[in-house]
């Protein structure tokens, strides 16, 4: 199971939403992994993603963080991930990450036709899939439809509802613009599986297209 299977959003925003990050077993290839995952790291960083991190170290939108000092850092067993917003790039890694053969668990949240597609053409079939049931309980306790597709962008949750309602209002106020208050949250969230440019998107069409009024608390 991932926490990154949450995310919640129409269908055409989640076009431009792909994470991607390895995984590995205690007792099978655990130990002395740290290497590969710091390959890993390369591979993707090469790419351009949107967002990348450790979730033990931080992520890349961090203040006074740089990547080659994260992956330099990275151990055994650690989480790396990375996001992107397009199949292509997407695609890009897969293929070095087939010819560096790392012998790592690789997992990717996406659409499921779109990854498996993606798969397909980089030459490999999918091992498994997993698939959210979506939140059960006392939903009438959770925010809106809307700030939920921030939160669920960090699937830790450490991107609060008060911080996006707090950053919806700055930038409905035109104190903030989308771009630097999808950084602002970006910030929080350690892992990088947060997409920063999915959430800019996100905060301008609530400022070109509705929520003029300031979200309820």
């Amino acid at each position: 199971m991932t926490n990154t299977l949450h995310r919640q959003g129409l269908v055409e925003d989640l076009r431009r939403d792909y994470t991607i990050f390895v995984h590995t077993a205690k007792g099978i290839n655990r130990e002395g992994s740290a290497e590969k995952i710091r390959e890993f790291m390369r591979i993707c960083l090469k790419h351009r993603p949107v967002n990348m991190g450790d979730v033990k170290l931080g992520s890349m939108h961090q203040d006074d963080l740089k990547m080659d000092e994260l992956i330099a850092k990275q151990g055994d067993g650690t989480v790396g991930a990375a996001v992107f917003t397009d199949l292509e790039s997407l695609g890009r890694v897969l293929e070095d990450l087939i010819r560096a053969d790392l012998g790592l668990c690789v997992n990717i949240s996406g659409l499921m036709d779109e990854v498996r597609e993606c798969c397909r053409k980089a030459g490999i079939s999918r091992h498994s899939a997993e698939h959210s049931l979506g939140i059960w309980g006392a939903k009438d306790r959770l925010p809106e439809r809307e700030i939920l597709e921030f939160n669920t962008m960090c699937g830790h949750g450490m991107v609060s509802f008060g911080l996006i309602r707090r950053m919806i209002e700055q930038v409905r106020l035109r104190r903030l613009t989308p771009k630097r208050a999808a950084r602002m949250m970006a910030k929080c969230c350690m892992c990088g599986a947060f997409n920063p440019v999915r959430a800019e998107a996100l905060l301008q069409k609530m400022l070109t297209e509705g929520w003029l009024h300031a979200p309820k608390r």
